[in-house]
């Protein structure tokens, strides 16, 4: 499949923003924004946008901190989302500001939306179903789980969580939670837990056990192909 790739510059409330877009040649295809980690959009999420795309999907990687912002230290990276997680509503509106500038683009289907988000994109994304926005389904892999305090009474997005059993940023009572959470707001969910396994678990460069962020090979596979039976149903 040829696939075709570009960058988009785009404003939201007056702040400058630079997301990364792939798409398959030809017709517009179903649209699955990527939600970034804590340390800003970077090659990881433009790579998942791609492999996307070779899946038949235009996968835009979405900024959520302004152009060119990158976090380089864990207290960087803390400090860039610490506005974000303490005012969700803001977070919310900026989600899904994002979702209707991505819809607008000419490579997306804009009757077919998911979001997908890694991390801190995890939370992002079942803040996107917890809002209310309009999208058919998220997926949140080793994303944080604490929800907002603002979620509708009834969540409309089918909702697949990946979740590593061993993650310290998410543990079992976040999980217990979260389904408790999920059900209550009426929604079409799904948790998939993975043993022996820590946050972080797509990202091949994390290495760092005593923070709780292992690469885990086994746990990444499983859960995109999780993802893509996801999407194979939502966009069916």
């Amino acid at each position: 499949m040829t696939v075709t790739t570009r960058a988009l510059d785009y404003t939201i409330d007056g702040k400058d923003y630079e997301a990364f877009i792939a798409a398959p040649k030809g017709d517009p295809a179903p649209l699955v924004l990527i939600a970034h980690a804590w340390a800003g959009r970077s090659q990881f999420e433009n790579d998942k946008a791609h492999a996307l795309a070779e899946l038949g999907f235009t996968g835009v990687a979405i900024d959520l901190f302004g152009k060119g912002v990158l976090g380089q230290s864990k207290e960087e990276c803390q400090g860039l989302i610490k506005p974000l997680v303490e005012n969700r509503p803001m977070l919310q509106d900026l989600l899904k500001a994002n979702i209707d500038t991505m819809k607008d683009q000419p490579e997306a289907d804009a009757n077919k939306v998911a979001a997908i988000g890694f991390c801190f994109g995890g939370l992002c994304v079942l803040d996107i179903a917890r809002a209310g926005a309009d999208i058919d389904g998220v997926v949140s892999f080793h994303g944080l789980l604490k929800a907002p305090g603002n979620t509708v009474d009834t969540i409309t997005a089918k909702v697949l969580a990946l979740h590593g059993w061993d993650d310290p940023m998410a543990p079992p009572d976040d999980v217990k939670a979260f389904g408790e959470e999920m059900t209550k707001a009426k929604a079409d969910w799904q948790l998939h837990a993975y043993g022996g396994t820590m946050h972080a678990f797509t990202n091949p460069a994390a290495n760092d056990p005593d923070f709780g962020t292992v690469y885990d090979e086994k746990a990444d596979k499983r859960s995109w192909a999780s993802m893509r039976l996801f999407l194979n149903e939502l966009f069916a």
